[in-house]
């Protein structure tokens, strides 16, 4: 597989430690090429579907927070002279970034998408039924990847595959009646993306021999970021274009998927703001056309609202940082401090 491997802004700042950063480059670059093997078909049709979105990149955000994580148990991390992961991380990383791509399958097909990655989404090309069947291939991988580390990892996985699937419900069917919708947005966050965060982070510290108080920290601060990382996504679905993030313009508008930019405009409106009533007449109005779709986007994108959906958002980004506290000084730590600010800073 010829992808480069990048790091996130920020992480970079690793380079002085030559070690660790050698040590962690290493590491995603056999993962990348473990995710390739891990895809490979004698079938031309399973090959070529299941490998569409692998081969389209991604940022790896779950490997580099698993190989992070397991680097907070090295004995060295305080130097930065750690040393390169063992092969039940990489097995683990390889294992949950094939369930969340299992899941992009899925998704995009409930979510009619036309766009995933910069290339067409799979469904798109091939069809809902062979998308499905791909992503379900997938995660058959997936699951064969966690079967030899052990009855706890392979217990975390498949509780953690079953938040995935609860936070999908919870969106589709949408809050009850007497919820707050904020809060069952946020708990279908927890769900859809944040759970596969805590559990990289978990597994990551596991596997590596982390003590239980290490396993406990890594998973709050995987957790938090998971829901930073979200937020942040659903937000840039507003104010990227599709050219920066890869994915059609607002794509949850035109799904009336209901994320924390428009319900804070709904907040808005109730309070008597004028220019968000006015937003969401266009949000809640037809969405068929291209220039309808556009114009909703627009009217979201300029309110003020998209300010106060920043400060959330990296309420949880410091949430995750705070969750570093009980821990020593190291470059390890700084590097996931500062990848938790990458994750608010992004604008795909």
């Amino acid at each position: 597989m010829d992808i480069s491997i990048s790091l996130p802004p920020g992480i970079d700042a690793l380079r002085e430690h030559e070690q660790l950063f050698d040590a962690l480059l290493t590491s995603l670059s056999k993962i990348e090429d473990d995710l390739a093997d891990a895809l490979v078909y004698a079938d031309q049709l399973a090959h070529l579907t299941t490998r569409h979105l692998l081969d389209a990149g991604g940022k790896r955000v779950r490997p580099i927070v698993t190989v992070l994580s397991s680097m907070l148990a090295d004995e060295n991390v305080g130097s930065g002279l750690v040393t390169e992961p063992n092969d039940n991380i990489r097995k683990v990383a390889v294992a949950l970034e094939l369930t969340h791509l299992a899941t992009l399958y899925h998704d995009d097909v409930m979510d009619e998408a036309d766009q995933r990655r910069g290339v067409t989404a799979v469904h798109q090309q091939w069809s809902n039924s062979i998308a499905i069947l791909a992503g379900d291939l997938i995660f058959a991988r997936a699951s064969g990847e966690m079967s030899s580390l052990g009855t706890r990892a392979v217990r975390e996985h498949a509780r953690t595959f079953e938040k995935l699937v609860m936070g999908q419900l919870w969106e589709t069917v949408g809050p009850e009646a007497d919820d707050d919708p904020l809060e069952h947005y946020l708990r279908v966050i927890d769900g859809k993306t944040a759970s596969l965060l805590a559990t990289s982070a978990y597994l990551g510290a596991l596997l590596a021999g982390g003590s239980e108080e290490l396993i406990e920290i890594a998973a709050t601060y995987g957790g938090n970021v998971g829901m930073a990382f979200q937020l942040a996504d659903d937000i840039i679905d507003v104010t990227s274009p599709s050219d920066t993030s890869g994915k059609v313009q607002g794509t949850d508008l035109k799904e009336r998927v209901e994320t924390l930019p428009v319900l804070l405009l709904r907040e808005a409106a109730s309070q008597g703001d004028a220019d968000a009533v006015e937003a969401l007449k266009l949000v809640d109005g037809p969405l068929d056309t291209d220039e309808q779709l556009e114009n909703a986007v627009r009217a979201v994108a300029t309110h003020q609202v998209i300010e106060r959906a920043w400060e959330l958002t990296d309420q949880w980004a410091r949430k995750a940082i705070d969750a570093l506290d009980g821990l020593a000084d190291s470059p390890v730590k700084t590097a996931l401090q500062l990848f938790a600010e990458y994750v608010v800073s992004r604008d795909a």
